[in-house]
């Protein structure tokens, strides 16, 4: 059994960490985004260094106090929050945010876990290389956090998912020893891969505290175009059509449908829309070219291939920076149109590309057995991650629906599981899956991942009850 954080316990902690590691507890560390979970917590602590780090860890091993790793606390599914319990410590890496490396002819950077996403961007940028992990949140979510969760974004389809995107880790483990495995190799075969176990354990087997992460070569030409599809079996048609036409230039492939534009309309006027009436489906494709590669000569061949293949009705292709810019406005934007309209409940859902279509066709009927909803379906399409959301009618709140969210959960979740899915994409598992995780996780790899846990974090104090319940 876990303690809850004493008067005597941060007496001690005082007596073995510099003043600036110690925080007020604000509000903020016991939110998160969709508001779900409200947190608890006894202390929040800010180490400077992975030597403080580890001496928290230590300590709370000690006394089998749980610690919550934070990030940027941009998570979707309550990983960053712990809401019932002893209360914890919280350990924001929030102070440890340097580059502490550019190495631009092995493209790699070396940052600890507090820096932004944005700010590795702009490092590599000045570097002439490309970071090329981009989410929604990149301006606030953390690498630490990237990782923790293997978070995905826009560019998995050409660059890979955060996991594909680091050679190496510095961590503390749940006794307070230091894992020193920031090495910048493509090729070591030295045994257990401890990198691969840690990025997407969501901090409950430890906490990164720097990364070796890889860079590339920044495109020299880029592009984007919106092309209209009559329906989701076009969209992958048109995936498979500009695969064969511009190979591995395609960066990004982003499925949207029309009540995306309808909600961005309703709460957002200020985000400018590409089509006077919204078409049922439409994709953004995003380009990034070699010198002497022209992206919009690229765009339009594909757009001509697709019309004759009766796969396009319409489409636009960005002219300049700027209007690119507009299009992945209208991308990024639905997100927060999302929450502004509040969904009775969310889903971060990967199929089998050739089941993208059934999935969508088989969703709405089967909803539509539970009662009347609107349904936002968008998403990452190209590598099969489709966020498939369902909101209250005009008039209505989810309040009003909450009742039945368990029921809206399990349907989705059950098509999912029956396509050969996942039910969790690119958010983790958090606290809001871990009865989603015991549903419908193969027997086996929910053993080995228990034992893992068992072995490495006896005391079950890193991030308690996250991924996997926390015993009795």
């Amino acid at each position: 059994m876990l303690n809850p954080v004493t008067d005597a316990f941060a007496a001690d902690l005082r007596g073995r960490l510099p003043d600036h590691v110690f925080r007020e507890l604000a509000p903020a560390y016991l939110e998160e985004p969709r508001g779900r979970y409200v947190g608890r917590g006894g202390l929040l602590l800010a180490p400077s260094s992975t030597a403080e780090v580890a001496e928290i860890v230590r300590a709370c091993a000690a006394a089998r106090v749980g610690i919550v790793p934070y990030g940027g606390g941009t998570g979707l599914v309550g990983g960053q929050v712990m809401p019932d319990g002893p209360a914890p410590v919280i350990v924001t890496l929030e102070r440890m945010r340097a580059i502490r490396a550019v190495y631009p002819t092995e493209n790699v950077i070396v940052a600890e876990a507090g820096a932004i996403l944005a700010e590795v961007q702009g490092a590599a940028e000045n570097a002439g290389r490309l970071f090329p992990l981009s989410l929604a949140s990149e301006g606030s979510a953390r690498i630490g956090g990237l990782l923790s969760t293997n978070a995905g974004g826009v560019n998995v389809l050409r660059y890979g998912n955060a996991r594909d995107l680091c050679l190496g880790v510095e961590a503390v483990l749940p006794d307070g020893t230091i894992l020193n495995g920031l090495k910048r190799l493509r090729k070591d075969n030295t045994g257990y891969d401890l990198r691969h176990l840690l990025i997407g354990a969501e901090g409950t087997l430890g906490i990164i505290t720097a990364a070796a992460l890889k860079l590339v070569p920044r495109p020299v030409q880029t592009g984007s175009a919106l092309m209209v599809v009559t329906d989701p079996a076009a969209a992958l048609d048109l995936l498979a059509l500009a695969g064969a036409q511009i190979g591995e230039g395609v960066s990004a492939f982003e499925l949207m449908h029309r009540m995306g534009l309808d909600f961005l309309a309703e709460t957002l006027p200020q985000v400018r829309l590409p089509f006077g009436q919204a078409p049922e489906w439409m994709v953004l494709i995003d380009v990034g070219l070699g010198a002497g590669q022209d992206p919009s000569e690229a765009l339009e061949t594909l757009f001509v291939a697709a019309s004759e293949a009766g796969l396009v009705s319409d489409g636009l292709i960005a002219r300049s920076e700027g209007q690119r810019a507009e299009f992945w406005a209208v991308r990024e934007s639905i997100p927060l149109a999302n929450r502004k309209i509040g969904s009775i409940s969310s889903h971060d859902i990967s199929v089998p590309l050739s089941a993208i279509p059934e999935f969508i066709e088989r969703g709405g009927p089967a909803l539509a057995k539970l009662g009347r909803f609107r349904i936002n379906c968008f998403g990452h399409v190209g590598d099969g991650n489709l966020h498939y959301n369902v909101f209250p009618m005009p008039g209505e709140t989810r309040a009003d629906h909450d009742h039945l969210r368990g029921d809206i959960k399990r349907c989705v979740h059950d098509l999912v599981h029956d396509l050969g899915g996942s039910v969790s994409a690119e958010h983790g598992v958090g606290r809001l899956k871990v009865d989603d995780l015991e549903w419908y996780s193969d027997p086996a790899k929910l053993a080995a991942m228990r034992a893992i846990k068992s072995a490495l974090d006896p005391a079950g104090i890193m991030n308690p009850g996250a991924v996997l319940r926390s015993p009795d």
